[in-house]
């Protein structure tokens, strides 16, 4: 209570990032047609030939930074409690968190990870929210799930068969975009075999129900026959 981790002293930059702040507006200047993204390649390439003694210059601002750093840090450790502390920490946690899992789907993002399959009322929301009444998105949400719940099994049906082949779509494109990651060495991102069998298309799972009553019904048959 009485204390956050935005009091927490914050890290030094690097030298780079040093770098990168004192020439942004000068690199702007010469490079006005620039998008930010080209900018920040055209200051990566500045910084990659600059010569060791102007690196050194911003590296020793760094160390120096680092040394008050530390001393800030030992400070702001010191006034906290046990309690707080623990609380401190179990934020900070979460915040790395939240940061991991941020960039992990940037990353699937670039790899091309294919979207996931839309459930069917997530395609009857995608068709009907801009015409639903409602003031607001959540109102408008709301009223389009109101409305969901009150359709009959036949007309939440298109919708269903929509989902259902969406599905089919997504096991597809998985397939190939595994076999990619695992040509690319990056096997981390393939799906265990549980999480397959899990995410099978409904229609393969009942196609497995069928053989399997079928299976029993042979079996009462050949046990009624030995009878």
């Amino acid at each position: 209570r009485g204390i956050s981790s935005d009091q927490r002293p914050k890290r030094p930059l690097t030298a780079y990032l040093r770098f990168v702040i004192d020439n942004r507006p000068a690199f702007r200047e010469k490079n006005p047609e620039a998008s930010n993204l080209e900018l920040i390649k055209i200051l990566a390439g500045a910084w990659k030939e600059l010569p060791a003694s102007q690196k050194q210059v911003y590296e020793e601002a760094r160390k120096t930074d680092w040394k008050r750093y530390g001393e800030q840090m030992a400070a702001y450790k010191a006034q906290l409690t046990p309690a707080q502390a623990a609380a401190l920490k179990e934020e900070r946690r979460k915040q790395l968190a939240k940061r991991r899992s941020i960039r992990a789907k940037r990353e699937l993002n670039l790899l091309g990870k294919p979207k996931r399959a839309r459930s069917g009322f997530n395609i009857f929301l995608s068709e009907n929210f801009q015409e639903s009444e409602g003031t607001s998105p959540v109102a408008k949400l709301k009223k389009l799930f109101d409305t969901w719940q009150k359709l009959s099994t036949s007309q939440k049906q298109p919708y269903l068969q929509l989902a259902e082949d969406d599905k089919v779509r997504y096991e597809n494109e998985m397939k190939s975009w595994e076999a990619k990651m695992i040509e690319l060495g990056r096997e981390d991102l393939v799906r265990s075999k549980k999480q397959r069998l899990k995410k099978k298309p409904a229609e393969t799972s009942k196609q497995a129900e069928t053989a399997k009553a079928s299976s029993a019904g042979n079996k009462a048959k050949f046990k009624k026959s030995e009878e």
